[in-house]
């Protein structure tokens, strides 16, 4: 588990299974890049003033009227207050805000008789390294992950459509820790048809001039 700063302005691998805090300040872009395309990330941001006003998913639905997250569009905290946007996206779109980071009762009810990594795991390990503690886990904000939705709302489970080198950028819309979860799950095709979690790629810019197109590809 490696904790990032705003100091922290080069390339960063964030390992499979694994998570991490990023400070970020105003205004900072924060890329992620899916380097073998398979990879989830749930991501969550909590206030670098106040860690007890943290990202909300049913305010970010609310207030972009969409059950995805796409392009141009905030993530909002509980008090409605903008945390960060998506400027940039290769993929196709449609990141999921729907399903609940993956923990341990999830992974008991997959068969595993020993622990298994979680998002939720990964979430209090990566906060507890920038001396933040909560007593819950958040609803996550699912990046690259695929979930369609049937016209009698039924969930489904399928690979991300991302490819290899596709990127998402996230700018910060006020000071925020960025938590991010290379998701774990290797039993069902969440993580692709392989079921084998990947590494991400991760970088930090006080400029994004030079980002990816403000559309996706």
């Amino acid at each position: 588990m490696t904790a990032i700063n705003d100091s922290s302005l080069s390339n960063f691998v964030l390992d499979a299974t694994r998570g991490t805090a990023i400070a970020l300040r105003k205004g900072q872009v924060l890329s992620i890049t899916n380097l073998q395309g398979n990879q989830v990330v749930d991501a969550w941001a909590v206030m670098q003033s106040d860690p007890f006003e943290y990202s909300s998913m049913e305010h970010t639905r609310s207030v972009n009227s969409n059950l995805f997250f796409q392009l141009q569009m905030p993530v909002v905290s509980i008090y409605r207050r903008a945390m960060f946007t998506l400027v940039g996206d290769t993929t196709p779109g449609r990141h999921d805000t729907l399903l609940c980071p993956c923990n341990a009762a999830i992974y008991r009810e997959l068969g595993c008789a020993q622990y298994h990594r979680s998002c939720t795991d990964n979430f209090h390990e990566a906060l507890q390294e920038q001396g933040i503690t909560l007593p819950f886990t958040p609803a996550s904000l699912n990046l690259f992950m695929n979930v369609p939705i049937t016209e009698a709302g039924e969930l489904d489970r399928v690979p991300p459509r991302s490819v290899a080198g596709d990127v998402l950028q996230l700018r910060a819309d006020a000071d925020i820790y960025v938590v991010l979860s290379a998701c774990p799950q290797d039993i069902t095709p969440i993580n692709g048809a392989q079921r084998q979690p990947a590494d991400i790629g991760l970088s930090i810019s006080n400029d994004n001039a030079k980002s990816v197109p403000e559309e996706a590809k």
